[in-house]
C-alpha cells in the first residue's frame, strides 16, 4: 500500500498553485484584462501571461517540502504590441505577485507555499519569430502538502 504522505508529496504542483494565484489576484487579472489572459498557453488575445514549469528545482527527497520552480513569460502580439517596458514591467508585476503568496491563506485541501523567489536576476528579453517580443522570470517556490 503506498504512503499517503508520499502520495501528498508527489501531487504538490507549483505550476498549478502559482497559476492559481495568478488568476484570483485583483492587480494582476486587471493588468492583463482578465484571468483568462493568465494560462500555460501562447495564443491571443495580448499580452498573455504564461506560466510553465521552470528548468530547476529541488525534490529534497521527497520527505515533505519540495523546491519548485515556475518560468513566468509575458508576451506580446506578433506586431510588438504592447511595447518592452510594459512588458518588463507586467513580468515584474507578476513576479511581485507571485511572491506574496506564502502570504495568503491557502486551499483547505493545500498546498501550502512558505517561500518564493526569484532564481533569474532579472526578466530576460526575448524577440520571437513570430515578430512579438517575450520577457521571462524564473521564481522558485517551496511548498508542502
Amino acid at each position: 500500500m503506498a504512503d499517503p504522505d508520499l502520495l501528498a508529496v508527489a501531487a504538490v504542483d507549483p505550476v498549478a498553485a502559482a497559476l492559481a494565484h495568478l488568476r484570483r489576484h485583483p492587480v494582476v487579472t486587471e493588468a492583463f484584462g482578465g484571468p483568462g489572459l493568465i494560462s500555460g498557453l501562447v495564443e491571443a488575445p495580448w499580452p498573455r501571461l504564461r506560466v510553465l514549469p521552470g528548468p530547476g528545482g529541488d525534490l529534497r527527497g521527497l520527505r515533505w517540502d519540495t523546491a519548485g520552480e515556475v518560468t513566468i513569460e509575458v508576451i506580446s502580439d506578433p506586431a510588438g504590441w504592447p511595447g518592452s517596458a510594459e512588458l518588463r514591467r507586467l513580468t515584474v508585476l507578476a513576479a511581485a505577485a507571485l511572491v506574496e503568496l506564502p502570504d495568503v491563506d491557502p486551499p483547505p485541501a493545500g498546498p501550502v507555499v512558505s517561500h518564493v523567489k526569484p532564481t533569474s536576476p532579472a526578466p530576460a528579453f526575448t524577440e520571437l519569430t513570430s515578430g512579438a517580443i517575450r520577457y521571462s522570470l524564473t521564481l522558485q517556490v517551496v511548498m508542502h502538502p
